[in-house]
């Protein structure tokens, strides 16, 4: 124990460990937070054509659609990113970074769809039917009616996809990129085990200061948005 703690002031001691740290830390949350925002917007646009009304316009998109989710849903995210990194990207000279950024921003993506069109869904179908027979347009019932509601229903699994999407970034480093894990390694490479298990130490208290504080603004956000519904029904 003794050792740990020497090791651990070590680490904390040396600046050339602690940029390493802050630097794979940024390279992880830079690829999560721009993954995260690829997958909300196509996330999005999946899950508006799957629950669009059915018509021969949309059959093909929304197969296409299906199709996707599928299989980003039925194949690993480690196989997933080996394809974009030495198949698909296998571009000499083209960012890493942003490979990654796709690969987890195409995942994320088939898991958002499913999030927002369970939370569409799950408003009732007539709230949308007492908007038509009122004369309200398709796109106004969406926006004030349907999407206000699904938006409070999807809160909490958005907030699992943002936090599930942040850990999974950490097989990035084996495709060579320095995140945070890949930092951690190097730090403890060579050593001996305590040496070793100091820094992934520090790294696991890294995501989960993150995380918890992602939980903390979820939880915040739904209070607000309970508060709100009180407020309403008053």
């Amino acid at each position: 124990m003794d050792n740990f703690f020497s090791k651990l002031v070590e680490l904390f001691s040396t600046q050339e460990y602690i940029d390493s740290l802050l630097h794979g830390f940024l390279l992880t949350i830079q690829v999560s937070y721009f993954a995260l925002l690829i997958g909300l917007v196509l996330g999005t646009v999946i899950a508006l054509v799957d629950t669009a009304r059915r018509s021969k316009w949309m059959v093909l998109p929304k197969f296409i659609c299906r199709v996707y989710v599928g299989i980003i849903r039925g194949t690993p995210m480690a196989l997933q990113l080996f394809i974009m990194f030495f198949v698909i990207f296998a571009i000499k000279g083209f960012p890493s970074i942003i490979t990654a950024i796709i690969a987890f921003g195409l995942n994320s993506a088939a898991y958002m769809a499913e999030v927002i069109r369970g939370g569409i869904l799950s408003v009732d179908k007539g709230q949308t039917e007492a908007g038509l027979a009122l004369g309200l347009s398709n796109l106004t019932i969406f926006m004030k009616i349907v999407a206000p509601q699904a938006i409070k229903n999807i809160i909490p699994a958005l907030g699992n996809e943002i936090i599930t999407v942040l850990k999974e970034t950490a097989i990035v480093s084996m495709v060579g990129m320095y995140d945070l894990n890949m930092a951690a390694k190097d730090i403890g490479s060579g050593q001996n085990m305590a040496s070793y298990i100091v820094p992934m130490f520090v790294a696991a208290l890294f995501y989960l200061a993150t995380i918890y504080l992602i939980t903390f603004i979820v939880k915040r956000i739904e209070k607000g948005l309970r508060r709100s519904d009180l407020r309403t029904e008053e």
